[in-house]
Order: structure tokens, then sequence, then C-alpha cells
């Protein structure tokens, strides 16, 4: 398995660098870091004042890639699928491409002071559970497990980076 990370738009390099560090350690597969010159337009719904998630990830369907890779675009704007006020992230397991939004896992969205490592913690949750979809996994009921639905950032900050033993073993490559 290979996982491709594609900055979609500008996101900081040292992010990237330490998301792909991280996933590289709880994955133990090679990480290719494939950034992605992009204007979102298409995506952005200006009566919601975000971007369709759905949208991005039918762009990135676009994208050349090779059998077996799972990619994961990444986006600095706020999301939102239908029926839902905002995600963190969406993925299309048909695919095996997922998108995953950095904006309201920042301290500063809510107006508080900039958190780096809370962030980077969020962001590496967050990227894991898309990836997890990505590998056949559905939402756990197991509050701690990375899998388990984020309605809020206090279920990301409760939650760690890691698979459940009952989601563990049920991880398709």
């Amino acid at each position: 398995m290979k996982i491709v990370l594609r900055p979609v738009g500008k996101i900081d390099d040292d992010v990237m660098a330490e998301l792909r560090q991280r996933l590289a350690e709880i994955f133990g597969c090679p990480i290719e870091v494939v950034p992605l010159i992009t204007e979102l337009t298409q995506a952005y719904d200006t009566w919601r004042g975000q971007y369709l998630a759905g949208r991005i990830i039918d762009w990135l369907k676009r994208g050349h890639r090779a059998k077996g890779e799972k990619v994961l675009g990444i986006v600095d704007v706020d999301l939102y699928a239908p029926h839902l006020n905002f995600v963190f992230g969406q993925a299309d397991t048909a695919s095996e491409i997922a998108v995953l939004s950095l904006c309201r896992l920042r301290q500063e969205f809510y107006g508080l002071p900039e958190d780096r490592g809370l962030f980077l913690d969020r962001a590496t949750k967050e990227a894991v559970h898309e990836l997890g979809h990505l590998l056949h996994l559905g939402h756990c009921p197991d509050a701690k497990c990375v899998m388990h639905f984020s309605n809020s950032l206090d279920d990301t900050d409760w939650k760690q980076a890691a698979f459940c033993s009952r989601c563990q073993p049920k991880m398709i490559n």
C-alpha cells in the first residue's frame, strides 16, 4: 500500500512534513506528498460560505494515480457535506480518495490562541480516520478509537490516533 497526500492550494510545508512523518509511523507504508495547485472555486457554495467536500473528491478523481494508492487531499478551507453543517473530512471508498480540511482543526478558527501541537494532533487523527475509511473501516462505537465519528472537536480531542483492537484487524489493504 502507498498513501499519497495531495495538498490542494497553499498548505504549510512544515504541516505536510509532520503529517507525512506521523502517517508513515502509524501505517508503516510509503507516504508521498504530491502538491496540487488548483482553484477550489468550483466547490464553493456562496450561500453557505463553505466548500462541498464531494466536489473536491470528484476533482481529485481526475488525477493520475497507481493502482492501490490511497489519496488524501488536504485543504485549508471549511468543508461541508449534504445534511451536515460541516465535516472535518470525507472519504469515497470506491475510488480510494478522501479529503481532509485543516480549517476547523485550528484553535484560531474559534477565536482562540494558536496551539500548533494540538492542531497537528487533530490533523493526524482526522487524516488517520479518513484513511481508515479508505481501508474499508466504518465508524466505531469506541469513543477512543480513531474511527469514532467526530461530531465536534471534543470528540476529536478525546479519541486517540490509533485503531482499537476491533478495528485494527479489519483493515484491508
